[in-house]
């Protein structure tokens, strides 16, 4: 079973390599242990979406009287709402699977290792079987980080701990849930549950929330979290998990708060565990593959992408990643950029992140010109919300007038950045945004509003 390229992990990355070489008419063979769609598809983007949409409508229909609606007795059924989350899931992932098929791909769901290299190219086995390739991409994506924290492998064994895989499966709402990690899954999921009922606690290390995104977006964040009923300790490190909460230490001294039960959401590493890596000589650096601006490792021929190489942890960065590497394999020379890679979270309100922030800006030295408008400058966005504390801010570099990085918060925000991205990409100045024609109204708009602030 002698092919022109092997693909280790079926996640956005390896799978979309995986489609784009059968399109050019390789050989493939994509190997996937779990689920075609990796954790994205199975257990973070998608499904988490599902049920963020749920709440969103819950939401809506709870304060309905502030848009002349009457909803009387709105409630949640979280089964439910797991029940269409688990169907959205096997669509998508049957929809991967018939892409295989289309590409003649040959889909193993067995765990690879690498054994080594022969003259026939790199040596892949899965059980009792063998596989040989010319090129090899590992795509094999990141697990949950679980720091060493008292308790909190007894915890995860018992079901008292969850990460983000189990946490998206329990069919009940736990009256309290504590969250450690105020980042984009656990600020998602504690949206979620705060609107099913559950009482939230985040505890987060830093003295802010939603990690580099940039800081003013995060404090609105935080204050419209806060009027919905959730509850953080921020400047807090974790230094236990009990049978019945967690115990964390702020400048205030030693505290605790109780939970049924608790998410670990601190962020993820790569996962190379077990993948053979040394016996091709697969350079690594604290836990991730190095990669060039191709995507190629120290040896040639072999190639990774998504979150094994670290280095921008998204599903959409991994899409890119994963095209850049089979170009360059068919001989399309092609680069990897990360400088405009988009963010989002998923909450109501949303938050829409790309480019430069003001505190980065200000760390590399960068002269630019900052300015920010309320959402209210846009006539939908009046039109459709009763709370409007959203803003868009708008970084640029003083000296070519060019954008270098965009900041929202509000409706609509995850479908807005990718213009945004697009701008930075291409190197927009103010003046070719200005005459770009916006369609009106809607929220989007209000980013050429800004160009006229400028």
């Amino acid at each position: 079973m002698v092919y022109d390229l092997i693909v280790i992990g079926g996640g956005p990355g390896g799978y979309l390599a995986a489609e784009r070489a059968g399109q050019a008419g390789l050989s493939v063979a994509l190997f996937e242990k779990r689920a075609l769609g990796g954790v994205c598809l199975n257990e973070g983007c998608i499904p988490s979406k599902a049920l963020l949409n749920s709440a969103k409508i819950a939401d809506y229909a709870k304060h309905g009287s502030k848009y002349g609606i009457s909803c009387e007795n709105v409630s949640i059924n979280h089964k439910a709402v797991v029940k269409r989350k688990d169907k959205v899931v096997r669509t998508l992932v049957a929809g991967v699977a018939m892409k295989m098929k289309k590409n003649k791909v040959t889909v193993v769901s067995e765990e690879a290792v690498i054994q080594g290299r022969t003259a026939e190219g790199f040596v892949v086995k899965a059980k009792d079987n063998e596989y040989i390739a010319k090129r090899l991409v590992i795509a094999t994506g990141s697990v949950p980080a679980m720091p060493p924290i008292p308790g909190l492998h007894e915890g995860y064994k018992n079901g008292f701990v969850l990460t983000n895989r189990e946490i998206l499966d329990i069919t009940e709402v736990p009256e309290k849930l504590v969250i450690i990690g105020g980042g984009v899954i656990g600020l998602e999921m504690a949206s979620y549950f705060n609107s099913v009922g559950s009482h939230v606690t985040v505890i987060e290390m830093l003295d802010h929330i939603a990690g580099p995104t940039d800081r003013e977006i995060s404090n609105i964040l935080l204050n419209n979290y806060k009027k919905k009923g959730v509850d953080f300790r921020l400047s807090a490190k974790v230094t236990e998990i009990t049978g019945n909460g967690v115990v964390f230490e702020t400048a205030e001294g030693r505290q605790s708060v109780s939970a049924n039960k608790v998410l670990v959401s601190i962020g993820r590493r790569p996962f190379t565990e077990g993948l053979g890596l040394e016996k091709i000589g697969v350079e690594t650096e604290r836990g991730r593959i190095k990669t060039d601006e191709c995507m190629q490792t120290n040896i040639p021929g072999v190639y990774a992408v998504g979150d094994v190489n670290g280095v921008s942890m998204l599903a959409h960065t991994a899409y890119r990643e994963a095209e850049v590497c089979i170009n360059n394999i068919l001989g399309k020379r092609d680069t990897m950029r990360y400088n405009a890679i988009p963010s989002v979270i998923y909450t109501n309100p949303e938050v829409g992140c790309v480019g430069e922030t003001e505190e980065l800006a200000k760390e590399k030295g960068i002269d630019v010109e900052i300015v920010k408008l309320p959402l209210t400058y846009s006539g939908r966005y009046v039109a459709e919300n009763t709370e409007l504390d959203g803003i868009v801010k708008v970084i640029v570099n003083k000296k070519y007038r060019t954008i270098l990085g965009v900041h929202m918060i509000g409706s609509y925000a995850s479908e807005i950045i990718y213009g945004a991205a697009m701008m930075i990409e291409s190197e927009m100045r103010v003046e070719d945004i200005r005459q770009i024609v916006f369609p009106h109204p809607t929220v989007g708009e209000v980013i050429k509003e800004i160009m006229w602030e400028l």
